[in-house]
């Protein structure tokens, strides 16, 4: 499982944080795009493309650090997780 780096948030923000898969892909495309979120954040909406997956997120509690995990499948048949962390602060 991949780490694709670290992002602040504010409890009061809603943003959405997309994974490029399309260097890894290679010529293939995402059949399917799953999210597991922890308690205390939330997955407001989530999208994907051939290539990109995308999370709308909210709330979350100032000073938390949160581990999002994208987990895809291609339509080869291949899997693969990317992470992405959310550091909730006050701005």
């Amino acid at each position: 499982m991949g780490e694709l780096g670290s992002f602040e948030k504010d409890p009061e923000a809603v943003l959405d944080y997309t994974v490029d898969w399309e260097a890894w892909l290679d010529g293939d495309t995402i059949y399917t795009s799953a999210w597991t979120v922890p308690t205390g954040i939330t997955k407001d909406s989530d999208s994907n493309t051939t290539t990109t997956a995308t999370i709308w997120l909210s709330g979350g509690t100032a000073g938390e650090l949160y581990k999002v995990k994208n987990h895809i499948v291609t339509a080869a048949g291949r899997e693969d997780d990317r992470t992405i962390n959310i550091h909730v602060v006050n701005k």
